[in-house]
């Protein structure tokens, strides 16, 4: 199987808007979704004096099949549990937000800025406005890793939007995430921890499971993943530093269709994106249908990079992290964020 899609700008659709404290340092890295009646919305990451992140909604409005302009309709989710918030800093990050029909809601995994940095969580609502927290992520022990994956940072999760074949064959819910082996990040002098049968510490996409079944009874075991196995690691240059999951996977004729990001550079220790030197470009996988722990192809070269002034210039630049997918009149397009400042969209063909 080849991948054969492309991504083309078609502008920028939110920017910073004045005067409004919640986004003084910029909006960036949105999930998307629909509302009951079917309107098209965006739930962007605000952020505020001191990188404090909250998670908003605004109503996309469309013009002539290609969304142009938000309109907002305040906060979707905000740091208000201990886990969310720590001494010195707090946020509700990044999220992804799948419609998973079987469940009949709308699952958004994020990153909580707590105590330990950052960490996964998972919230559910049937209408974008209310949301339920499950709680933070929890990563089943696993011994062939030897490691217990709940110790480490965590980025980059998000559902597919349909159960999946599990490793041991149980029809489960896949999730892809991105575990950071760097515990010196959390804990000085710690140092990089790789699982059992990893040889490369870079970040790569990871995917994890639950069955079907244990949702069912409960809800809440979204939360409680298995299964753990790595789907891929850096391998071209324009992911030479590490690669992460972006909006949630797209189903298509050849497979699984995975718009990730690719990051090449220098990223010094800790968790301040205005000391990094990188450049995030936004690539793509294609995972088998019946097996999504298998790549059946990658891009190696990046399908969109920094270009315009927009994606070079801001607060990190030289970013392009795509976050969002949805379908407009027959057309997909992705929601990407612009140098950690503003939310970028380009129309998604060939997939």
């Amino acid at each position: 199987m080849t991948i054969r899609c492309t991504l083309t700008r078609s502008g920028v659709l939110m920017r910073p808007e004045p005067g409004n404290a919640f986004e003084v340092e910029g909006v960036l890295n949105p999930a998307a979704g629909r509302t009951p009646d079917g309107e098209l919305h965006l739930l962007p990451r605000l952020v505020a004096a001191g990188n404090v992140s909250r998670i908003g909604l605004a109503r996309i409005e469309v013009r002539d099949g290609v969304p142009a302009w938000v309109q907002r309709q305040g906060i979707a989710l905000a740091p208000e549990e201990g886990w969310e918030r720590g001494r010195h800093h707090s946020g509700v990050e990044d999220p992804r937000v799948t419609f998973i029909a079987a469940l009949g809601l709308n699952v958004m995994t994020y990153v909580a800025y707590g105590p330990f940095g950052p960490r996964p969580a998972l919230a559910v609502s049937f209408n974008l406005r209310q949301w339920q927290r499950l709680g933070p992520l929890h990563f089943e022990y696993q011994a062939s890793l030897d490691a217990d994956l709940n110790l480490f940072s965590n980025k980059d999760t998000v559902f597919f939007p349909r159960p999946v074949p599990g490793p041991d064959g149980d029809l489960s819910y896949a999730m892809l995430h991105r575990p950071m082996w760097d515990l010196g990040q959390v804990r000085t002098g710690e140092g990089v921890r790789l699982p059992a049968g990893v040889a490369d510490e870079r970040p790569g996409i990871w995917v994890s499971f639950v069955p079907v079944a244990e949702v069912e009874r409960n809800l809440g075991n979204l939360v409680h993943l298995r299964h753990h196995r790595l789907v891929a690691l850096p391998e071209y240059a324009f992911e030479a530093l590490k690669i992460g999951a972006g909006p949630p996977p797209l189903w298509t004729r050849d497979g699984w269709l995975v718009i990730h990001h690719g990051v090449t550079g220098e990223q010094p220790e800790g968790f301040d994106p205005t000391k990094q030197r990188v450049t995030y470009a936004a690539g793509a996988l294609l995972l088998d249908a019946d097996d999504v722990t298998k790549v059946l192809d990658r891009t190696p070269e990046p399908l969109l990079s920094p270009q315009t002034e927009d994606e070079r210039v801001g607060t990190v630049a030289n970013v392009v992290f795509p976050t969002a997918i949805e379908e407009i009149e027959g057309v997909h397009y992705v929601f990407y964020g612009m140098a950690d400042a503003k939310i970028g969209v380009a129309r998604l063909d060939g997939a």
